[in-house]
């Protein structure tokens, strides 16, 4: 009889591990999404001992939300930014024994996200879970087929490849402490973090009853910034990726196709046919000119990718250094 490397993870609806949870979310001018999320998060049946919120330079009501919430509020320099630097600063902060980590404009689906992200953890070799993503109404139609391939129904308790996904994520405390986040990436700092985790003989799981709502609301230009410099960040973690032109028009023209297949299937061909068409352009422009970018990563470059409008009050930062 075949003997395989799985096991099964109950619901968590107990706490005989005894694991203390801090939730750390990264932010920025989030203020029609972040009161949900920390609504959501007061509301789930296992509560999190504390939550750090690590703002990036909010202009907006979001640190008025926060104070009134009375949680912990971290900041970092629009100057020093990096998705990394920022885990970091909550990671560094925060005392819990699993540290969750999720974006401001996430929302848990159920009271049980909290308990289902944490629940892998009860297997001594996890060091790293990821829950599922999907989106709403303002998700574009290719999005949600980005959301349905990365992020499948089927939980994966020991996952083999290095994909895992920050904006729903939680890490233990004591593999943070052995090895931080890349403070150095443009992005994929996720990614880098589950390749170290099984390069090291841990375990990476999956559990997609750990579900959010992503919102994503992007212009065209944020698509194409936010691929580029996940593709700058792949390029650094895994040098042998390559994109050639022929295999760039190949993934754009044929994703497109089979969006439109779809949409037509699901009786909104003409409503999503734009968006697809913008969606997919894109995505695959973007990691075509991040794979094949070869510049020396600059404090513009930086600002570009994060704060493609930057507020007038940050320039003059930059400019006074």
């Amino acid at each position: 009889m075949e003997v395989r490397d799985v096991y099964t993870v109950p619901s968590f609806t107990h706490k005989s591990d005894q694991l203390s949870v801090s939730v750390i979310i990264r932010c920025l001018n989030e203020q029609d999404h972040i009161g949900n999320l920390l609504q959501a998060i007061k509301e789930q049946t296992n509560r999190p001992e504390e939550i750090i919120v690590v703002d990036s330079g909010s202009t907006d009501q979001t640190l008025d939300i926060i104070r009134a919430f009375g949680v912990v509020a971290a900041h970092i320099s629009p100057n020093d930014f990096t998705f990394g630097r920022s885990l970091n600063r909550g990671c560094a902060i925060a005392k819990g024994d699993i540290l969750v980590i999720a974006s401001a404009h996430v929302l848990p689906v159920d009271k049980f996200w909290l308990s289902e992200l944490v629940a892998p953890f009860i297997h001594p070799r996890t060091a790293l879970v990821y829950g599922r993503q999907i989106g709403n109404h303002l998700t574009t139609f290719s999005e949600h087929q980005v959301f349905a391939q990365q992020f499948p129904e089927e939980s994966n308790f020991i996952q083999k490849t290095p994909f895992c996904n920050n904006a729903n994520a939680a890490i233990r405390r004591s593999v943070w402490l052995s090895r931080p986040y890349d403070e150095a990436l443009t992005g994929l700092e996720d990614l880098d973090m589950g390749n170290w985790v099984l390069q090291n003989g841990y375990h990476l799981a999956y559990n997609a009853n750990a579900a959010v709502i992503h919102i994503h609301d992007e212009t065209p230009a944020k698509i194409f910034n936010r691929y580029k410099r996940e593709a700058i960040a792949l390029k650094r973690i895994l040098p042998d990726s390559h994109l050639t032109f022929p295999e760039f028009i190949w993934l754009w023209l044929s994703n497109i196709v089979m969006d439109l297949l779809r949409a037509l299937k699901q009786i909104k061909f003409v409503s999503s046919v734009r968006e697809i068409v913008v969606f997919r352009t894109m995505q695959y422009f973007g990691m075509y000119r991040g794979i094949h970018d070869r510049s020396v990563m600059t404090h513009e470059m930086i600002m570009r990718f994060y704060y493609p409008r930057m507020p007038a009050r940050f320039k003059r930062m930059k400019k006074n250094g």
